[in-house]
């Protein structure tokens, strides 16, 4: 689901970010969740749709674009957007879902992701800023090279380089959950973690919970749906575009 539009003058906490890691230099670590917080993951399933219509004959669906995604990650709203008959969708649906599962969590599938607005200029600038960024995120260990490769594509400082780590799950079947809480003991390894941008209202207020100086940050863009509020005093924002 989508939320409700931030107040605007949160974006103001993005410029504390950059004079944190100016402050703490390599020491501070930035970090930030992939998808649906840098990344926009809606190319990658229109891509995946527009295939799946393709090996069943639905002509609908071959043009299909992430706009047909409007207000959730449900391909079967999403296949109706694409002027699919309701009934024709919901009939798809299960075949649909099994197609994308097996194209979605791949590495070739994750250079069609696309920056969320000023995503790539605001990672480069913390890291330009002489600060560690972490890329955190749910994605298991297979992933990594389509990982690695969105990125450099974005505009991203690339992982494994001068004060960059890409962090992944190590297996498919570990819960995000699970696997983000794991990463905090890695994150401290890093340095003194100076913000988090995550989109999960969970793993946020984790971060919150758990490095109570850093500036834990919102990204209210889509999440999991499950009904979990974000902690009082967290700033959400929609995208990365400087004040």
């Amino acid at each position: 689901m989508n939320f409700a539009k931030p107040d605007p003058a949160n974006r103001f906490v993005l410029r504390q970010v950059l004079d944190s890691a100016r402050l703490h230099g390599a020491r501070g670590v930035a970090v930030f969740d992939l998808d649906s917080t840098l990344f926009d993951n809606r190319p990658r399933q229109a891509r995946i749709l527009r295939e799946f219509g393709a090996a069943r004959g639905v002509p609908e669906l071959s043009a299909c674009a992430a706009e047909h995604w409007t207000t959730s990650w449900d391909m079967e709203e999403a296949m109706r957007a694409c002027g699919v008959p309701a009934e024709r969708a919901a009939a798809l649906f299960p075949e649909a879902k099994a197609f994308w599962r097996d194209r979605f969590f791949t590495s070739p599938y994750c250079v069609d992701d696309r920056p969320i607005a000023g995503a790539a200029a605001f990672v480069r600038a913390v890291w330009e800023s002489g600060a560690t960024v972490a890329y955190c995120t749910g994605r298991h260990e297979p992933m990594r090279e389509g990982s690695v490769e969105s990125l450099r594509l974005g505009g991203f400082p690339v992982p494994e380089g001068e004060r960059t780590t890409l962090i992944m799950k190590p297996t498919f079947d570990m819960t995000d959950d699970d696997f983000k809480r794991l990463a905090h003991a890695r994150l401290r390894e890093l340095g003194t973690v100076i913000a988090a941008f995550d989109n999960e209202p969970i793993h946020i207020n984790d971060y919150h919970r758990v490095f109570p100086e850093a500036l834990a940050v919102h990204l209210a863009t889509d999440h999991s749906g499950r009904e979990v509020p974000v902690a009082p005093g967290i700033p959400a924002v929609v995208d990365f575009t400087l004040p």
